[in-house]
């Protein structure tokens, strides 16, 4: 034969074969030797994780420990098997005839299920101790064919065992997950995995860079498979001595310096430096959507140093890098660098769709680099604490009867009598009410600001709307309203207003319509207090500044400091009084 018809790729040729052979796996590889041991093996195993790390492998290890006779022929049920007995070797070759191997992915009906599974489960092994199932990606059958599982999943034979392997454990029932002892296998750290793949590198005689064994390990995000998968078409790559750049031509990625030269020039917000580094990159072979992940990483990484500064001290990173990273880490603030990982993330979606992967790229670069140099928010109201602040515009009537007592000593009365009223013993309003109609009713109403108040109070909003944008006020005396009506004004407002006054105070009001004399509205007051307001607020430096940076600004809402702490107070949760004890006072 060949060396051509003998080769195996090396994620085959060293595929674990024992327990002892299984890296990163030491919690599951423990639970199973203990139960092995103590003669607890379970009548059906669940293996779940992502993709390389050692699902279907496991399964065949098990299914080889289980037929195990050993070199004399007879061993039992071990973590351990020889490797040597025909039922190792068979299994090991997928010939044994009672080890079956199901694809869950292309046999996926109640037809393969009772084809491959129910019609022969009741029969017993022909050589081996145990009948086992495998049923590789188990997520990917019907429901249907897990339904036709379930009875037997629950109560199979002595002689049967089910494996089942999965990436996608939250697409298998629960009905089945229950029936299953569940393993998850993890990601491989990156300590594990670098001193596995110099061993092989080593038993390959192939010579491969230290730093690019780095870059495998960091493509390969856990996966062995995938890491060995990459070490192949490396070492074939190099023919003879791989070496980082080789694996980064191969990879289509960027070296990890100038990955952090041009994060460092779009923090800095030099474009045109950062478009001439994107370019020399893409003209060097890397992919640009490759070299936004790149600078996602990059984002990513300088934030977790930031919080937790010994995940600096990663081994597939170089020293030179993390004493970079740190450096600029510090530099940083956590709101610059949460805002690039928003706006990349955004980019690398553009990319992944656009006609064009360079001019996203580009696009994205630009845009990075003109909000990076964004002053942060704090910074913002830092300088608005220090500016004077522009002064306090006058309250409308209507609304300093609501806030605080006025100089007239006319509004606070009615304020005061509605707060009573509603925690009075006669309920919401009753106290409002039975104040009015005491002899001084008309004395506690002494401008009109006093009924506006009132309306407000009873939550009348229809007559409170009209009688803000549709009343003008000619005179007012307690007890006599006369207004002349604005144009949108209903006809019925007199009628109303005087209606319902009386039924709120017990006494009569006359209310009249004149022709002329009227002032300004509520609603007029306060619409020209707002727009006094927000021209001052316009004179303000600060806003000067933020036009002359962001000329497309609006404001959208003024709000004065009593307001904003009315809100906040408004937003916070009662203090809830403490539980009465009866024994307290013994």
């Amino acid at each position: 034969m060949s060396d051509a018809a003998a080769y195996q790729v090396l994620a085959r040729k060293y595929r674990p074969q024992t327990f002892a052979d299984l890296i990163g796996q030491d919690a599951m590889v423990r639970t199973l030797e203990n139960a092995f041991d103590a003669d607890r093996i379970a009548q059906a195993f669940m293996m779940t994780g992502i993709r390389g790390t050692g699902k279907t492998t496991t399964a065949r290890i098990i299914a080889k420990g289980m037929n195990c006779i050993g070199p004399d022929g007879q061993g039992g049920p071990t973590t351990s098997p020889c490797g040597e007995c025909d039922p190792c070797r068979a299994i090991a070759k997928g010939q044994h005839v009672d080890v079956m191997e199901m694809d869950g992915a292309s046999q996926t009906g109640v037809n393969d299920i009772r084809e491959n599974v129910l019609n022969s489960v009741q029969y017993a092994p022909t050589s081996a101790r145990y009948k086992i199932y495998i049923i590789d990606e188990v997520h990917m059958l019907s429901t249907a064919a897990f339904n036709a599982l379930l009875k037997t999943l629950e109560e199979p034979p002595a002689h049967v065992k089910f494996i089942f392997a999965t990436t996608e454990i939250r697409k298998v029932p629960v009905t089945v997950l229950s029936r299953c002892q569940r393993f998850d296998l993890r990601r491989i750290e990156p300590e594990v995995m670098l001193a596995h793949l110099r061993g092989i590198a080593t038993r390959e005689k192939a010579e491969i860079a230290e730093d690019a064994l780095a870059l495998i390990v960091r493509s390969a995000e856990g996966s062995v498979r995938d890491a060995l998968s990459l070490m192949d078409q490396a070492i074939s790559h190099g023919a003879g001595g791989t070496t980082a750049e080789q694996v980064r031509a191969m990879l289509g990625l960027a070296d990890r310096g100038r990955v952090l030269d041009l994060f460092d020039l779009v923090m800095k917000g030099e474009v045109a430096a950062a478009l001439s580094e994107l370019s020399t990159q893409y003209a060097d072979g890397a992919d640009p959507l490759a070299v936004l992940r790149d600078l996602a990483e990059i984002t990513h990484w300088m934030s977790v140093i930031k919080i937790t500064p010994g995940a600096a001290d990663d081994p597939t990173i170089g020293p030179d890098e993390r004493d970079r990273g740190r450096r600029m880490a510090e530099a940083l603030s956590m709101r610059v660098l949460t805002r690039t990982w928003q706006m990349l993330l955004k980019a690398l979606e553009e990319v992944a769709h656009a006609p064009n992967a360079m001019m996203a790229a580009e696009m994205a670069v630009i845009r990075l680099t003109h909000v990076a140099d964004l002053p942060p928010p704090e910074e913002l109201l830092r300088k608005l604490r220090d500016a004077p602040s522009p002064g306090e515009p006058s309250a409308s009537p209507s609304q300093r009867t609501a806030q605080s007592p006025p100089d007239d000593g006319g509004r606070a009365p009615v304020a005061s009598a509605a707060t009573t009223g509603a925690t009075g013993p006669s309920g919401p309003g009753g106290g409002a009410t039975a104040l009015a109609r005491a002899p001084d009713a008309l004395a506690r109403f002494a401008t009109f600001d006093a009924v506006v108040a009132l309306i407000r109070y009873n939550r009348d909003a229809k007559l409170l709307i009209d009688v803000e944008t549709g009343l003008r006020l000619v005179r007012y005396a307690p007890g006599r309203i006369e207004f002349e009506p604005a144009d949108d004004a209903p006809r019925d407002l007199a009628a109303r207003l005087s209606q319902r006054l009386q039924g709120w105070t017990g006494v009569r009001w006359a209310v009249s319509v004149v022709s002329e004399g009227g002032a300004a509205t509520i609603a007029e007051e306060r619409d020209a207090e707002d727009a006094a307001l927000r021209a001052r607020a316009e004179q303000h430096p600060l806003m000067q500044a933020v036009r002359a940076t962001f000329p497309g600004a609006q404001i959208i809402e003024i709000r004065s400091l009593e307001q904003i702490a009315a809100d906040a107070a408004a937003e916070a949760l009662p203090e809830v009084e403490d539980e009465w004890d009866p024994f307290a006072d013994e």
